[in-house]
Parts: structure tokens; sequence; C-alpha cells
């Protein structure tokens, strides 16, 4: 199989989609890969390692796109991207649809198989493709809250712990996930006193014996998830519904009542964001301010740390692509059925249903893998 890897162009986006080993490994298989020029750098991969992997470096995204039958990447293509969506085309990145009806539409337009990452999906419930990113995303978001809890930030001031004598920072997570559970771990880390809620009571109880108790676990509640917002000085929302708009779990109303300068982190805002006033922000803007609280709401965390990224993005996609390249798009999705649930868009129709209860007035058609 021709399989390409444009250069990614959201902004501050430094990830590519693959590394040099991933690609070493799909030559030795016998395919083609085209990588576009600069594609890797921002990960500190350069153009000459790939070609010694045995990739095709081509000058332009237009080339790239063309040369492939299966398109990697990172991030959702952006609208100037739309045009190079075709029929013919495989295209296997992070999606997050349900938040992104302008791209749902452009690929239902162009026909294009569209597989997602983060619906990718084990029986178990693990989202294989999104776990990485989610361990990158849960340990950046304490990192990030802090610095907007600065006071030149417009944060209250506060330190998160480590201060004899002096009551540390107050750390509620929403959400007890792969991002959450990490979020928690480094907010701990830095001397925080952290609090996980989560609707499922499994996951509270592996918070109970992964953290000595020494971070709380609520069930969460309207009223438990409100009062410990009122008494926040952070609150980092990771909250996530596999391919579905997170619920909107921190109202407006709330934030009003919050201490003045403390810091709400969105995770989830590329499903959305699970706080009422969230909106996507980027690496060059990343905060804004909703009454007297911070918000910090880039949709692409993961892309700060991009060498890191990479590495743990390739390890978990490889073997999907592996087994696409191997066996074809179809063969591959009926041969897994984990990998089934990744189809969001194909021949003009949404395949996955939660994309399909986001966009109802868009044709909906469930895919049978078998």
């Amino acid at each position: 199989m021709r399989i390409a890897v444009p250069t990614e162009i959201k902004v501050h986006e430094y990830r590519v989609a693959i590394t040099p080993v991933g690609v070493d490994e799909l030559v030795r298989k016998g395919h083609e890969v085209f990588v576009q020029a600069g594609a890797g750098v921002g990960s500190s991969m350069p153009d000459e390692a790939y070609v010694t992997a045995g990739a095709t470096v081509l000058p332009t995204a237009e080339e790239t796109w063309a040369a492939g039958e299966m398109v990697l990447k990172v991030k959702e293509p952006i609208e100037e991207e739309f045009g190079l969506l075709r029929d013919d085309l495989v295209l296997f990145t992070y999606l997050h649809l349900a938040a992104d009806e302008p791209l749902t539409q452009a690929l239902i337009d162009a026909r294009t198989t569209a597989i997602a990452y983060e619906t990718v999906q084990l029986p178990s419930g693990l989202l294989p493709l999104l776990y990485p990113m989610s361990e990158v995303a849960g340990c950046l978001a304490p990192q990030v809250g802090a610095h907007a809890m600065m006071k030149a930030q417009g944060g209250r001031g506060v330190l998160m712990g480590c201060v004899g004598g002096v009551q540390n920072a107050k750390v509620v997570v929403l959400g007890g996930g792969t991002a959450g559970q990490n979020a928690a771990n480094v907010a701990l880390g830095m001397g925080a006193d952290v609090t996980i809620l989560d609707t499922d009571l499994e996951k509270l109880r592996q918070t109970f014996w992964r953290y000595d108790n020494r971070v709380s676990g609520i069930m969460s509640t309207d009223m438990a998830v409100r009062e410990q917002v009122l008494g926040a000085d952070m609150v980092i929302g990771t909250v996530l519904l596999p391919g579905e708009r997170a619920p909107k779990l921190v109202t407006n109303e709330m934030v009003a009542h919050m201490k003045p300068g403390s810091v709400l982190v969105d995770v989830a805002i590329d499903q959305g964001g699970c706080f009422e006033d969230s909106h996507p922000t980027t690496h060059d803007d990343p905060t804004f301010m909703v009454h007297q609280s911070v918000f910090y709401c880039v949709a692409n965390m993961p892309g700060a740390v991009p060498n890191t990224s990479t590495w743990a993005l390739t390890n978990a996609t490889l073997p999907y692509v592996l087994r696409i390249a191997k066996a074809g798009w179809r063969e591959a999705l009926a041969a897994d059925p984990a990998l089934a649930k990744g189809l969001n868009v194909q021949d003009g129709t949404i395949r996955n249903a939660g994309v399909a209860r986001a966009f109802p007035d868009l044709p909906y058609e469930p895919y049978d893998a078998s």
C-alpha cells in the first residue's frame, strides 16, 4: 500500500503521524511511504531520518496527499485541507467529529473513508489509540494549570503545594479515566490536595489503591460536582464519551461562584469541552477569562511535547496501520471489531452512532464489517 504522511498545519502542532522507526517497519513489509518535507522537524525527526528509513520525501502537501492510498495524520484536517480529501482515500487520524460539523460534512461530500483513532475500542472498553495522548494530556494538565494559577497569568497566585505551614492547592479532576488518573498523579506529585470524581465506582476504587488513599475519590453527581468545583483552586475536566460530545458538567453559574483567579483546564475540549463556557484555544493564546476564572482550552495539548507524543502515538497506531496496509481497510475491519469501531465516515455516510447523535440531520447507516 502507498501510505502518505503530510505535515500537520494546525497552530503550533509539531507532532507527526509516524516516526522513522515506524516507516522502517512499513517499508520492510513491502509498503511505500511518502512523507512531506519537514513533517517531522517539529518532533526532532529530520527528513534525512525518514529517507534513511526508506521513505520518499515530497515537497508539498498536495503531492503528499495525492501519493497515498492511506493518509496518516495526527490532527483532523482543517478547512484548507478539505480540498485534498477524495473518494478513494483512507484517512486514519484523530477526528473528534462530534464537535466538528464542517469536517463531518466535508468527509461526507468527499466520500472519504475516515477511521478515527479515538473511537477504536477494545471489548474491555479501552481506547488503545487515544490512550497515549490521554496520558500526555493528563500529565500536562496540572503543569499548564499551575502556570495559569500564577498571579502574572491572571490566576490566584497559589503554588500547588510543598511549602510548610501553607495550605496546598485544591485540585479537582472530573473523570477518572486515563487522562484523569495521570492528571491526579502529576498534581499529587506537585504537592496538591487532589480529588477525582467519576460515575464509575470501580475507577474510584482503583484510585484508592493506586494512591494509597492520598487522592480522594468521590462518586460524581450534580451536587458533588458543584460542591467540589466551588472549593477548588484548579479544576481539570477529562470526561469522555467515545465518539460523542462531552457532557457539560461545570456551568457558567458555578464558575461565577468559584474563587477569583481559579483555573479550569478542559482536556475534553476536542470533544466539545466539559465546561459550559469552554471554546477551543491555541498554544499561541491558550487562556481566556470567564467571570474571574482562567480557562485553558488548547485543543492539541500534546502538541506542546511533540517528540514524546509522536513516539507514544506511533507505538499505539503502528500495529493497526500495518493491518490496514496489509489487508486493505475492509478486510482489516472485518477481522478486528475494535478497529471497526474506528470507522466514522464512509461512502458519504456517517458510520459511528455517537457522531450521528451529534448531527441527526446528516446521513447515518451503521457499517456491517462482517
